[in-house]
């Protein structure tokens, strides 16, 4: 297990074609300090230059996912840029923000398969997080909130822009204008979550499982079928259609094909 990035902890799964990061400041909750925000960017770059890997689980250690945003350290640590009153200073913030943003940004653009494995608290900059990811898992007494409305904060690292494809614009909106918490069951009724587990270590068992699963598929045909996705979220369904049928005139292996059916043949003996 990897442990260059004070943050984080990467185990990599070369056999199954799959890492799991782990936030590791269980002390705080998984509070995101800057040495998350810092070492994000690089730690995302590692995995996807990685090309043993084709799917990722994030999941927290010791007793939450995450509970956000460190705000206390960030006034702390940033009041210069917090406090600005001049135009060159309040770029400073915008750059500050931009910053922040990388991280989280190049998850949700991401080749890979991200799997958000959430344990109870999932909240603010770790609601940020799961929506950047492709799909998210819950345990039982998994919490759920877009709390930056609660703390006087505009969402800025993710949640408004990529939520309303998972949930749609009325939860969205639920959930910005009141911060309220919501629960696993609601989460699921939402399409926020796929599944719920009984405790964490069923969780990321199954998290695990799941990724092994969708990389036992061509890589190229996950990958392909993510971009195909992610292209649909702003163009209509017949500018898709037209987009996957010049990829597959493109890309289309009819080796893979072929290797696919033999193997779906031979199970069925």
């Amino acid at each position: 297990m990897s442990s260059d990035y004070p943050f984080f902890q990467i185990e990599k799964r070369p056999a199954a074609k799959t890492a799991v990061l782990y936030f590791n400041r269980p002390e705080k909750l998984n509070a995101m300090n800057w040495p998350f925000w810092r070492d994000l960017p690089a730690v995302v770059s590692e995995l996807e230059e990685d090309g043993e890997i084709l799917a990722v689980v994030i999941a927290g250690l010791g007793k939450s996912f995450s509970v956000g945003l460190d705000v206390m350290e960030l006034f702390i640590n940033h009041q210069d840029a917090l406090n600005a009153a001049t135009a060159p200073a309040r770029q400073k913030l915008l750059q500050l923000i931009l910053t922040m943003q990388e991280g989280i940004s190049m998850i949700a653009r991401s080749g890979k398969i991200y799997i958000a494995a959430i344990h109870r608290h999932c909240i603010g900059a770790g609601l940020d997080i799961a929506s950047a990811c492709d799909l998210r898992l819950a345990t039982t007494d998994a919490v759920f909130s877009l709390r930056e409305t609660k703390i006087s904060i505009i969402a800025d690292m993710g949640s408004l822009n990529l939520l309303p494809g998972i949930i749609g614009q009325a939860n969205t909106k639920l959930l910005a204008y009141t911060g309220r918490d919501i629960d696993a069951a609601e989460a699921l009724r939402m399409g926020l979550i796929s599944a719920i587990y009984e405790d964490r270590e069923i969780l990321l068992e199954k998290a695990i499982a799941l990724a092994a699963e969708i990389t036992a598929n061509s890589g190229a045909v996950v990958r392909g079928t993510k971009k195909i996705l992610k292209y649909m979220e702003n163009h209509s369904a017949q500018d898709g259609m037209d987009y996957v049928a010049s990829w597959n005139a493109a890309f289309l292996d009819i080796k893979e094909i072929e290797a696919a059916i033999t193997a779906a043949a031979l199970r069925k003996k």
